[in-house]
């Protein structure tokens, strides 16, 4: 073929190429559906957050005056419910975002739809919504506040799955862990580690805890050396020093079970959980007591003395 013919076709290819911008399918790092790096889960939000603009708490909660949703007056900071039984929580997401991050989030969200009766929805018209968004950092509201709130996932450090969950629980009204009103029969908190000038970040709420155990291996739980001034260990799980705290993998059993309290997904917990008395055996709760339930609208109650639902 004619050296002058094939420079000429290449040419225009190239012209091409550079008339249309590429779409951007996301590099291959943000691809990964696990964070390579062996970090717990609050060096990591802590790291992304290094220089945000933001008045943050706790390393990642955005300041305002709303209450935890746990113990927020009259329910007022929680979700609506709808009269189907589920909570609709819309959400909208940056065109900033690649494919591959905007599916990253969506992939994070199922755990809520599978497990409990939360359902992150694409915001139609609703007045309430998160807007998820790639700003400076990884970091929340605290329950709904009204209006458009922003949950912050910077697309290079925060977009992984068990952070997104982490950020979306904090937009459910949930603290972190260690922050329990009962923290301190958990974890012991080595203050001469804590920055000065972080100690704040280590308060107590006052938290309804829902007659759930603490969890250490709750997606909320802080890591060993948050907010550490020297390297050390800040947070101490007892009477087992050697817990393993701060993962960031997934929503624990338990991270699941609050939401189920707090939010009365009464229908999963009679699906999912085993009814128990004292001293009884357990039993799987009959598909026609569900039923039963489900028509007469009895909402179960709690065995003080366990988690489960009892009938």
């Amino acid at each position: 073929m004619d050296h002058r013919l094939v420079s000429t076709i290449l040419a225009l290819l190239l012209s091409l190429s550079q008339a249309h911008e590429l779409v951007d399918l996301g590099s291959e790092d943000e691809i990964q559906i696990e964070d390579p790096d062996d970090l717990d889960i609050t060096t990591r939000i802590l790291q992304s957050n290094n220089g945000s603009s933001e008045m943050l708490m706790e390393g990642d909660l955005v300041i305002s005056n709303t209450r935890n949703a746990m113990n927020c007056w009259n329910k007022q900071c929680l979700w609506r419910k709808s009269s189907n039984g589920l909570v609709e929580v819309p959400y909208t997401v940056s065109h900033t975002f690649s494919y591959y991050a905007k599916k990253r989030i969506e992939n994070a969200m199922k755990t809520f739809k599978t497990e409990t009766c939360i359902r992150f929805v694409p915001r139609s018209s609703q007045i309430d919504f998160i807007s998820i968004e790639n700003r400076d950092g990884c970091y929340s509201f605290l329950g709904r506040t009204g209006g458009k709130q922003i949950v912050s996932l910077a697309r290079y450090g925060c977009v992984y799955h068990g952070i997104i969950q982490h950020e979306l629980k904090h937009a459910l009204g949930f603290y972190h862990e260690h922050t329990r009103s009962d923290r301190d029969q958990y974890v012991k908190i080595n203050w001469e580690n804590v920055a000065p000038n972080t100690i704040y970040n280590f308060q107590t709420q006052d938290t309804n805890n829902l007659n759930t155990p603490y969890d250490y291996t709750s997606i909320m739980h802080y890591g060993r050396t948050a907010f550490s001034t020297n390297g050390m260990d800040t947070i101490t799980p007892i009477p087992n020093p050697n817990q393993s705290i701060g993962q960031r993998a997934n929503l624990s059993r338990g991270d699941i079970l609050r939401i189920k309290k707090l939010y009365s997904c009464w229908r999963e917990l009679l699906n999912d959980y085993r009814c128990r008395t004292a001293g009884a055996e357990d039993k799987v709760i009959d598909q026609d007591i569900i039923a039963k339930r489900s028509a007469e609208k009895i909402k179960p109650h709690y065995n003080e003395r366990n988690l489960y639902v009892t009938v």
